[in-house]
């Protein structure tokens, strides 16, 4: 998968891509925080960043999924 700003996306041609990485590298610590620090979901956590930030997913959407699995038990 390519790193890069969707073509839609308001900052698609500012951003550079040490900028763009550094935004999903925020984005999936404030997602390990949010999911109690759990070790093991690095990958899922950057995937889910990488997702959010590059416009491929809504992050409201992914926090509704989050808390559904939260309160299902997985």
């Amino acid at each position: 998968m390519q790193t890069r700003l969707s073509p839609v996306h308001p900052e698609s041609d500012r951003l550079s891509l040490p900028q763009i990485e550094e935004r999903i590298r925020n984005r999936a610590y404030e997602i390990y925080l949010q999911n109690g620090c759990v070790d093991g979901r690095a990958l899922n956590d950057w995937l889910e960043a990488k997702a959010e930030v590059l416009g491929v997913v809504a992050p409201e959407a992914n926090e509704r999924t989050h808390r559904k699995a939260a309160s299902s038990g997985r």
